[in-house]
């Protein structure tokens, strides 16, 4: 089996390497920061994308502050990283990942310490380690409850590139085919086509066989009885496990209702926002109109406009088991959900 060579953001000791996945898979190009504003536009850009990923890019990017900032105004350094980790924190607004990992380099920041820029890396990296082992561990007992399914579908992109490394729901996916064959089916995953370019990419790197499907194909494949389950990440979860995810999981998940198919959503406890009893409090990123729209519509006259929200929410009455690195809840709720508290 070939070995996943590329990943999503490497650290150098003092840059941040981020795979520009914009031009995935026909270019593989990294581009490196050294500041908080650079990290914030690759994140706000989408060279970097998936909730983990935000995260962890977030956190060096307070590193990248603290060096700047307590070399060029020691006197003022900390002020001038909480700022920058301010402005970070703006980069987009559904992610909860994002804010989960400011709050804790913040901790680190406030603390009187004799090695602050040593301590701040260490968390960093520590963001970024307990990610992918959380992601291993998901990927384990997300196959245990799947068993032998004759065939999964997954949307968007949620493995290497969207994580630390290995994968929330594609990490369920690689640890089901190492334990046996499982037809694996990627929707394209419109308008970014992350599921196209990247989700098959990744899958074909790591030797595993997949068929993609149009997203609208995804009602017909399920009536042919091909799917067991539809398996997804998540960027926000409320505290009744209302999830919100990728544009298009919602429409799965009813589908999938209609069909009797399980659906399993794959995400870290960092992902829960305990914070918000329901999905209706979850703020849904919209992104510009010109992402959906033809060139010919760009002017200022168009009569054409387009509605591009990057995210939907799932109700939790429509989710069949939610995997965790703590544990797995079934038919998650505000009951059920406790018990990752």
């Amino acid at each position: 089996m070939t070995k996943l060579t590329v990943q999503a953001l490497e650290w150098t000791g003092s840059a941040l390497k981020v795979l520009d996945q914009r031009q995935l898979p026909d270019t593989i190009a990294y581009d490196v920061y050294d500041d908080a504003a650079g990290v914030h536009d690759a994140i706000a850009s989408m060279r970097v994308r998936g909730a983990p990923a935000i995260g962890i890019a977030a956190a060096y990017g307070v590193v990248l502050s603290a060096y700047r900032h307590y070399r060029d105004t020691p006197s003022q350094w900390q002020a001038k990283v909480a700022a920058d980790m301010a402005f970070l924190a703006q980069s987009r607004p559904t992610a909860v990942n994002l804010f989960t990992a400011l709050a804790t380099m913040k901790t680190v920041l406030d603390k009187v310490s004799e090695q602050p820029l040593a301590d701040l890396l260490a968390c960093a990296k520590a963001i970024h380690a307990d990610d992918v082992a959380a992601n291993r561990r998901m990927g384990e007992l997300g196959a245990d409850l799947i068993g032998h399914a004759k065939g999964i579908l997954t949307h968007c992109n949620t493995g290497a590139l969207a994580t630390g490394g290995y994968g929330t729901a594609l990490g369920v996916i690689r640890s089901v085919r190492q334990r046996q064959d499982v037809a694996v089916f990627a929707g394209e995953t419109r308008p970014w086509l992350q599921g196209a370019r990247l989700t098959v990419w990744e899958l074909a790197q790591e030797g595993i066989p997949v068929t993609l499907i149009a997203d609208s194909a995804a009602a017909w494949l399920m009536q042919s009885g091909a799917v067991d389950w539809v398996i997804v990440g998540a960027d926000r979860i409320a505290a009744n496990g209302d999830t919100a995810n990728k544009i298009g999981t919602y429409a799965l998940a009813v589908l999938a209702r209609q069909h009797q198919v399980k659906f399993m959503v794959v995400a870290p406890t960092t992902t829960i926002d305990w914070s918000i009893a329901s999905g209706v409090a979850i703020d849904i990123e919209q992104r510009h109109a010109r992402e959906l729209l033809p060139a010919c519509y760009h002017t200022p006259d168009s009569l054409v406009t387009a509605w591009n929200p990057v995210f939907d929410v799932t109700p939790a009455e429509l989710i069949t088991a939610l995997v965790t690195e703590r544990g797995v809840v079934m038919q998650p709720s505000l009951t059920t959900m406790e018990a990752l508290q």
